[in-house]
């Protein structure tokens, strides 16, 4: 079998001064107060939750999917996310300047059926936001924004995944170390589920998804969905929710200065908006009837997390995880995400005892031992609830069951399943603010150090050494975390790390014997992202190879410019 690779995307943050032409977009400070202020100033629940265009993967001819190239475009438009704030500059998908939303469009892809994807960028000479030359970043000659589009959770060649070094700005004038081609191909192989897409550039990632380069996509197989018979059509909603902060203009706000601005001007750790948006709204509100209604949830904020639970605290039926069905519904009160996770959710408001409810957020930030949710980012959106009318028609919809069986996952045998250790590190001043983040102490552009074989399964060890949960995605692969251990004397395991980078030498077994987390019943399926605890082990097992028929890719996984695996605290890219 083929060996693909994989580089463990870490961020090098510069010291060093750094001479380059570029452009950027200057803002003068704004402090928190001010950005607190004009949240607190919109009233909640006022705009209506919209629904981003639908566009079809595929086409029918003679009643049969056939492929299709579609030619998406990123575009700067203006936009407002509420009632009450002026329109502003944002970056955005679309087929067209006038078809462009914020996030952009759902693509509905279906299974075994290719579809051809050109991305075109029709962004300006310069960026909207602020951003850092002095960690690695894709800095192009001549000005322009540069992208470049991941699918997250697909299954595809590494020509066709986005890699960060594969940027390109406004008609391919510029293009990265690792471009290769104009249309990008996705084989939709996978299991039948909830993917995403979105802006994957070197160091500009955090900046060009929090000016909107991200969307929805869905790999739809009647012969696995339709017996399941979830709620369809109208009742079946995307939910993308993402953190922002405004500038009293209305301006979507980003740091103009950094954490340390000594070493980096505006580079800073973590990105925490004061108000909550849905499908680009701040604050929506949604009409709903007595009936059950699927919500394929998307946290994709830079890097808050979101514990959700319903105000009239009706349960979540969660039938699916990233980009898996579960192998059967998983009732609970609340559920967590991280950013770049997905859950899908079965919500039946034939069972509420309110004419209202509130999805509510208590999670910490950063999570999970930060600041207590308050009340502008503990409130998310609205449902309204109708009576029940006589002129409704039925819900023939149903809970599953039983939904897909996948092959039990338990702990490989250690003698004969290559194990890896993983470890992210975190480097602080004196004051203990972050200047560097790592994994396995390297940065993204070293040479590989994870080769897997196309078709096999391995036994990671995740270490967690900074004070922070990470949302930890692999591209291409898929994984599920069996075993997550606290690591006792940590002050001392994290000491012998930043000296010997040995997992093995410094008796990470001896380390792993504090208390053992479960891991939710809500993410048992094969995962693209897992939550790395901090002063923990996570233990997952990854597969590279098609999950539901552990068949090998269709594909050549080996070639250049392979994958990358990375913590999708996306202030990090």
């Amino acid at each position: 079998m083929g060996t693909r690779t994989l580089q463990a995307a870490t961020l090098l943050l510069l010291s060093t001064a750094v001479s380059l032409v570029f452009s950027q977009t200057t803002v003068a400070p704004v402090t928190q107060q001010t950005l607190q202020k004009v949240a607190g100033s919109l009233q909640m629940y006022v705009d209506p939750l919209p629904q981003m265009p639908k566009i079809y993967g595929y086409n029918l001819r003679n009643g049969s999917p056939v492929p299709v190239n579609l030619t998406i475009g990123m575009y700067q438009k203006m936009w407002k996310f509420h009632r009450d704030l002026p329109a502003t500059s944002v970056f955005v998908y679309g087929t067209s300047l006038t078809a462009a939303t914020f996030p952009g469009p759902t693509i509905t892809a279906r299974h075994g059926v290719p579809l051809y994807v050109t991305w075109e960028n029709h962004l300006p000479q310069s960026h909207i936001l602020s951003w850092d030359p002095t960690i690695p970043t894709a800095i192009p000659k001549s000005g322009g924004v540069p992208t470049v589009v991941h699918l997250h959770g697909s299954v595809h060649s590494p020509q066709s995944d986005g890699s960060p070094f594969a940027w390109f700005t406004a008609d391919f004038k510029e293009t990265g170390p690792k471009w290769s081609q104009t249309t990008y191909t996705y084989p939709n192989v996978q299991p039948p589920g909830n993917l995403w897409y979105h802006d994957h550039a070197l160091g500009l990632t955090r900046a060009n998804l929090l000016a909107g380069l991200l969307g929805a996509y869905v790999i739809e197989k009647p012969s696995v969905d339709d017996p399941m018979n979830l709620p369809c059509n109208d009742d079946d909603l995307h939910l993308i929710i993402a953190d922002r902060s405004f500038n009293v203009d209305g301006s979507l706000y980003m740091n103009a200065t950094g954490n340390v601005p000594s070493i980096h001007p505006q580079w800073q750790p973590e990105y925490f908006g004061e108000a909550v948006t849905v499908n680009g709204k701040a604050w929506p509100f949604l009409s709903v009837r007595r009936r059950r209604y699927r919500f394929r949830i998307l946290n994709a904020s830079n890097a808050r997390y979101f514990n959700l639970s319903l105000s009239n605290n009706l349960p979540l039926y969660v039938v699916g995880s990233d980009s898996s069905y579960l192998s059967a519904p998983v009732t609970t009160p609340t559920i967590i995400l991280a950013p770049a996770e997905l859950a899908d959710v079965v919500i039946d408001f034939s069972l509420s005892p309110t004419g209202e409810a509130e999805l509510l957020n208590s999670a910490p930030y950063p999570y999970p031992n930060g600041t207590a949710a308050g009340p502008l980012n503990g409130k998310v959106m609205k449902f309204i609830v109708q009576p029940k009318s006589n002129m409704d028609p039925p819900d023939n919809s149903t809970v599953p069951e039983k939904e897909v069986d996948y092959a039990t996952v338990t702990t490989p045998d250690p003698t004969t399943t290559m194990t890896r250790y993983i470890v992210m590190y975190e480097y602080q001043t004196a004051s203990g603010e972050p200047t560097h983040l790592y994994i396995n102490g390297l940065r993204l552009e070293d040479p590989v150090t994870e080769t897997p074989k196309s078709g096999s399964t391995e036994l990671w060890h995740v270490i967690n050494l900074t004070g922070d949960n990470h949302p930890l995605h692999i591209h291409l692969g898929m994984f599920q975390a069996i075993k997550v251990q606290e690591l006792l004397d940590l002050q001392k395991f994290t000491a012998c790390m930043r000296v010997a980078n040995d997992a093995v030498k410094c008796n990470v077994t001896e380390h792993a014997a504090g208390t053992t987390l479960a891991v939710p019943e809500y993410e048992k399926t094969w995962k693209n992202v897992v939550k790395i605890e901090p002063g923990f082990v996570t233990s997952v097992v990854a597969a590279f190879k098609l999950v539901d028929t552990n068949q090998t890719y269709p594909f050549d996984a080996t070639a250049e410019p392979g994958y990358v695996y990375h913590c999708h605290v996306r202030i990090l890219f």
